[in-house]
C-alpha cells in the first residue's frame, strides 16, 4: 500500500478514535444534567438510554444473521452471552448510573477507568495469568492517584453525606465491567466480535428492561416519563443513547480498524481528561491539584498495561478482535 495513504488511514483511525472516546466521555456530564434538570432517577435514565439504543443493535443483530458463514451459536454459548452481558452492561451500568447521583462526573470517570487494572487481577487469580513487573507497577500507579484524587475531592465535597456510598457504587461498576472483559477475551475468538457485542448489548438491555418493570409493578412509581413536561427527559434519553452510546462505540470500532485495538486505548485514555473539562466548563466543579495529579497517574498506570497488552496481542490475533469487541463501549 501506498505509504501516503497508510499514513491517511492511520490520522483518520486517530481521529475517529479521539472523537469516540470524547463522544463516550459526555455519558457523565449528560447523567449529571438529568439530574440536576429533571426529577428522574438512575434506573428510569439508564432504562431511557438502553430502550432508545435497542433499535440500532437489532439492526446490527439482524445485519449480522444474514452474513455468509454465519454459524449457529450452541446453547452454553448463549448462556455465557447472557451472563456476561447483564454482569458488563446491566449490574454495571446501573452501578454507574446510581453512583453519579452521588460523586462528581470527574471522579466518576476516575474510578471507573480502573477496570483494566482489576482484568488484571482478575485473570491472575481466576485464569492463572502471570502478572509482570510493568502491571504491578501500572496497579500501584493507578490505585495511588484514585486514592490521591478521592480525598482531594472529599475534602472539596465536605456537605455530601453519600459520597463514600456513589464512590463505592462507581467502584462496582468497575470492577463488574472487569469480569465481563475477562469473559470477553474468552468468548470473542468463538462467536467474533460484532455478534458477541451486538448480543451482550440485547441481553443488558432486557435485563434493564426487566428491572424497570418488576419496580414499577412492585408500586414504586416507575413510569416511562409522557407528558408535556417529559420531552427534556426523553431529549437526555436520546442524547446518552445515541451520542455517547451508539455513535461512539461504532466510531471506536471503526478507529481499532485502521490503527489496531492497543493504539486506540492508547487514545481513548483522553476520557478522564475530557470529563474533567466538561465538567468544568459545563456543570461548573472545580478542578484541583490532587485531582490532575490523580489523574495523570492513572493514566499512566492505564497505559502501562496498554503497553504490555500490545505484546500479547501482536502474537495473538484472535486477542486483538477479543480487545476490539471489549473496549469498543468500555468508557461508556
Amino acid at each position: 500500500m501506498n505509504p501516503g495513504v497508510t499514513d491517511g488511514i492511520k490520522w483518520q483511525g486517530f481521529l475517529i478514535s479521539f472523537t469516540g472516546a470524547v463522544l463516550f466521555s459526555t455519558k457523565a456530564i449528560l447523567v449529571k444534567l438529568a439530574f440536576r434538570h429533571t426529577h428522574t432517577d438512575g434506573l428510569t435514565l439508564l432504562t431511557l438510554r438502553m430502550l432508545l439504543s435497542l433499535p440500532f443493535y437489532l439492526l446490527t443483530a439482524l445485519w449480522g444473521s444474514r452474513k455468509s458463514g454465519n454459524v449457529r451459536m450452541k446453547s452454553w454459548q448463549w448462556g455465557w452471552v447472557v451472563v456476561l452481558g447483564l454482569l458488563g452492561y446491566y449490574l454495571s451500568s446501573l452501578f454507574d448510573f446510581i453512583g453519579l447521583q452521588y460523586i462528581s462526573a470527574g471522579l466518576e470517570r476516575l474510578i471507573l477507568f480502573l477496570y483494566p487494572s482489576f482484568a488484571v487481577l482478575i485473570n491472575a487469580v481466576l485464569f492463572r495469568q502471570g502478572v509482570t513487573r510493568a502491571q504491578v507497577l501500572a496497579l500501584v500507579l493507578s490505585y495511588t492517584g484514585i486514592a490521591i484524587a478521592f480525598f482531594g475531592e472529599l475534602r472539596i465535597d465536605t456537605a455530601n453525606p453519600h459520597f463514600y456510598w456513589g464512590s463505592f457504587l462507581v467502584f462496582l461498576c468497575s470492577i463488574t465491567y472487569a469480569f465481563y472483559l475477562s469473559g470477553t477475551g474468552r468468548m470473542v475468538p468463538l462467536l467474533g466480535a460484532a455478534r458477541y457485542t451486538t448480543y451482550s448489548m440485547l441481553t443488558a438491555t432486557l435485563g434493564v428492561l426487566t428491572h424497570f418493570f418488576v419496580r414499577q409493578a412492585l408500586g414504586e412509581h416507575a413510569a416511562l416519563p409522557t407528558g408535556a413536561g417529559s420531552g427534556p427527559l426523553w431529549g437526555y434519553g436520546f442524547a446518552l443513547a445515541l451520542v455517547a452510546t451508539v455513535i461512539p462505540s461504532y466510531m471506536l470500532s471503526a478507529g481499532m480498524k485502521r490503527i489496531g485495538a492497543n493504539n486506540a486505548a492508547i487514545v481513548t485514555s483522553i476520557g478522564p481528561v475530557s470529563t474533567i473539562l466538561q465538567a468544568h466548563w459545563v456543570l461548573g466543579d472545580p478542578i484541583f491539584v490532587e485531582q490532575v495529579i490523580g489523574t495523570v497517574l492513572v493514566i499512566i498506570g492505564v497505559l502501562l498495561i496498554g503497553w504490555k497488552g500490545g505484546k500479547v496481542v501482536s502474537e495473538a490475533p484472535e486477542a486483538q478482535e477479543a480487545q476490539e469487541a471489549a473496549a469498543t463501549p468500555a468508557s461508556g
